[in-house]
């Protein structure tokens, strides 16, 4: 296929499309993740989570999805990879840790696996 052939709009299996239906959906998650720039939003978050998503007004899902510490639930209600790594961040989450979950493996086998794709 070349490029002039492919459908920008065709759905890649496995991914979410962030555009901008889902920019509004996840302002408010996307805007609570960018303030943990802050060392002080950190610790406000961390001392009380339930509060700081009221702070944002985070819906339900975007609760969830945070509590369950869970990027593809985040990146389904509307968060943007960039912002979500702020929040992976505060739990010591690794990028290979959020890879693991977007492939739905364990870090090990995550890490694992990108050994074995540099031979």
């Amino acid at each position: 296929m070349s490029i002039e052939e492919f459908d920008h709009h065709t759905p890649i299996p496995g991914t979410t499309l962030f555009d901008g239906e889902m920019a509004m959906k996840g302002y408010a998650l996307n805007k609570m993740c960018y303030s943990f720039n802050s060392a002080a939003a950190r610790e406000e978050y961390l001392a009380d989570p339930m509060a700081y998503y009221a702070k944002f007004n985070l819906n339900e899902a975007q609760i969830q999805a945070c509590e369950n510490k869970n990027v593809l639930e985040m990146i389904a209600a509307g968060g943007n990879i960039y912002y979500l790594a702020k929040f992976a961040g505060i739990f010591k989450l690794s990028v290979q840790d959020v890879g693991a979950q977007q492939t739905g493996v364990t870090t090990e086998e995550f890490k694992e696996k990108l050994l074995r794709q540099g031979d």
